[in-house]
């Protein structure tokens, strides 16, 4: 009764049984993905790595999907995993874990400076095992909501506001090693751990994952802020009140280094 649309099925609607016969011998359990739209999944940065292995992923796109799935388990013995939760383990060869061990350490001053950064806004950052060409992800805890289920709960015409408190997704941002984004910045904090710009950059990488991810923004204009900071940046335009008039310097927001060095200087003046 159950048929869905996967990343290896074309126009074509699958089973489950049609799905498990079709697994490679190394797979132990069934990969799927919810979302709005077959086209939306597919492109998602969660699935790069998955299908990249060679492994077939399910598209869950009707919003029955997040309520069957919380029921639905496993089958045959095999478990549904979702691939946009934490947890997700890939078939690894030895190499790959010892290079992922690698990668874990290179990086934990990025990881450590970036929780820093998003605080209370992200429970952990750790490298991503998932990810292929996008610099970075959110994720969400096992047994929270996901992405999607947060996006459909909120659209409920008489919801249940309570719920939405601790069953909203407990966020996590991963990082993906291999990209020269992330491989910068870690270079910038390596340098000078309290480079101002770091700060701005990853709110936006966090941000942009948000929405990636399948999340709204709480304050989109801030977002639209920072991004207008990075194209005067880029256009060589200096916080002097001229250049574009929808991006004045009035409308960028502050950096939290900014504040930090403006405080020390007055301390200074008082010394």
């Amino acid at each position: 009764m159950l048929r869905y649309s996967t990343s290896s099925s074309g126009d074509e609607l699958s089973s489950f049984k049609e799905y498990v016969s079709r697994m490679k011998e190394n797979q132990k359990d069934i990969y799927y993905i919810t979302g709005e739209s077959k086209d939306i999944v597919s492109r998602s940065a969660f699935v790069e790595r998955v299908i990249k292995r060679g492994y077939e992923v399910i598209y869950m796109i009707d919003p029955i999907d997040e309520y069957a799935v919380q029921q639905l388990k496993e089958y045959d013995g095999k478990k549904l995993v979702c691939v946009t939760k934490e947890g997700l383990e890939l078939p690894e060869s030895d190499e790959d874990k010892k290079k992922q061990e690698e990668q874990k350490a290179k990086f934990e001053e990025l990881c450590k400076v970036m929780k820093e950064i998003l605080d209370k806004k992200v429970e952990k950052v750790v490298v991503s095992n998932r990810l292929v060409d996008s610099p970075c992800c959110i994720v969400t805890s096992q047994y929270g909501w996901s992405a999607n289920m947060e996006r459909i709960m909120k659209a409920q015409a008489l919801r249940d506001t309570s719920t939405l408190g601790y069953m909203a997704a407990k966020k996590h941002l991963e990082i993906n090693p291999d990209h020269p984004i992330m491989e910068s910045l870690r270079l910038r904090i390596e340098a000078d751990k309290h480079d101002k710009s770091v700060k701005d950059l990853g709110m936006l990488l966090f941000e942009t994952s948000l929405l990636s991810s399948g999340f709204t923004l709480e304050d989109p204009f801030t977002h639209a802020s920072r991004i207008h900071r990075m194209i005067k940046l880029g256009l060589g335009i200096e916080d002097d009140g001229t250049g574009l008039a929808d991006i004045s310097t009035e409308d960028m927001p502050t950096l939290e280094a900014d504040v930090d060095d403006a405080d020390q200087q007055k301390m200074e003046e008082v010394d």
